[in-house]
């Protein structure tokens, strides 16, 4: 008896001894406000610049801070809009996107560095054109915890993905600067699509509003904000 009291009083106690599982979010990115600009050097116009749809996107935070785990988005170059209809049209046609063959564009990061408190480093696997690259963004953060807003910047090297060198190639410049500007959906309504796809998953009901964060965001994994609930 006395030996089975021992063994259960280690047991408890290395049970204590372990560390608590760090609580993550996985968020959608809300399409609607969010989208990536491309803007590349051109001979007759100076610069052209298009808006690409980002279609759908996940972004996956630790507890209490917005600076990502990870993110995967897809893009839709189909619909790029550049301002001029003709130059759209040949865009999606088969000598650039071909968006027929291929109609998405996804990113997943691979590596996200917290570099300030309001800032990271992320590289990823981009997939234009059937051809995947290593790219490389520098991103910001604002907004407030329930909406956190990001700002990513890059280059690519157009030539490296695969499209055919036509006789406009010359006039048109590489690299292209590429800006990205991701919301992410309200937290509620990520916990609803979550509690949909997962109903055992659904978290119970709750009247506390949502919280507003605090821009003291942590490095990658451990969390520095503060959460309130704003009065209902």
């Amino acid at each position: 008896m006395r030996a089975a009291r021992v063994l259960l009083a280690l047991a408890m106690t290395a049970s204590a001894a372990l560390p608590a599982q760090a609580q993550t979010t996985a968020r959608a990115i809300d399409a609607i406000r969010s989208k990536a600009l491309l803007s590349v050097a051109h001979v007759y116009v100076e610069r052209v610049t298009g808006s690409i749809p980002i279609a759908s996107g996940k972004v996956v935070l630790p507890e209490g801070s917005a600076i990502p785990l990870s993110v995967t988005a897809v893009l839709d170059p189909s619909a790029i809009k550049t301002g001029d209809d003709d130059r759209d049209a040949a865009l999606v046609g088969p000598d650039w996107f071909d968006v027929k063959r291929f109609p998405t564009w996804t990113f997943t990061s691979t590596k996200i560095v917290a570099s300030s408190p309001t800032a990271f480093t992320m590289d990823g696997l981009l997939t234009v054109h059937g051809v995947t690259r290593s790219e490389h963004l520098d991103v910001t953060v604002a907004g407030t915890f329930a909406r956190p807003v990001y700002n990513a910047t890059g280059k690519i090297d157009r030539h490296a993905f695969g499209m055919t060198v036509t006789r406009l190639d010359p006039v048109i410049g590489n690299p292209v600067d590429v800006t990205l500007d991701v919301t992410l959906s309200p937290l509620h309504l990520t916990e609803a699509t979550s509690a949909t796809a997962n109903p055992q998953s659904a978290p119970p009901p709750t009247s506390a509003g949502s919280g507003t964060f605090h821009f003291e965001y942590s490095t990658t994994r451990a969390a520095a904000s503060t959460i309130k609930p704003k009065p209902s």
